[in-house]
């Protein structure tokens, strides 16, 4: 006597149906995504301020013996009077402030006076800045005129 029995699926199904889980990522990162922009702080504002009317108690000794950066509206950047390329910034930072740290016996500071046109590049403001602190220097205002 032979028994036969029906042939029944043994397989294992190994699919998953990922649609639900890739959705609820989704929601997930657009939720993130609001959340990042919302508490992010502000970035650097390229708006220099507006002339102050208050006094400043500066005498003109001290305002001739800072370090004077001038930016022009194309760019172009004076360090104490002279012509800097860009290229030439960085060492052209660390030579002026060592002048400056050498000569402190006649009157010279470290602080740097940014006077920077209204139109030029946020790019060369944030490199005079970067300059300004590889040399060794984080005294710098901006200069209103």
């Amino acid at each position: 006597m032979g028994m036969s029995s029906a042939r029944q699926d043994t397989e294992v199904m190994a699919e998953i149906n990922i649609t639900p889980f890739t959705d609820v990522l989704l929601v997930l990162l657009i939720i993130f995504m609001i959340l990042a922009a919302l508490a992010a702080p502000p970035g650097f504002q390229k708006q220099l301020p507006k002339k102050n009317n208050q006094p400043q108690n500066i005498t003109q000794k001290e305002l001739k013996h800072q370090i004077d950066v001038r930016v022009t509206a194309k760019n172009k950047i004076y360090v104490d009077g002279k012509l800097v390329p860009t290229e030439g910034l960085y060492p052209a930072f660390v030579n002026t402030v060592n002048f400056h740290k050498t000569h402190e016996a006649q009157g010279y500071t470290q602080h740097v006076s940014l006077i920077a046109d209204q139109d030029a590049n946020y790019n060369t403001i944030i490199k005079i800045l970067d300059a300004a602190r590889a040399a060794g220097d984080d005294d710098v205002g901006f200069v209103t005129e």
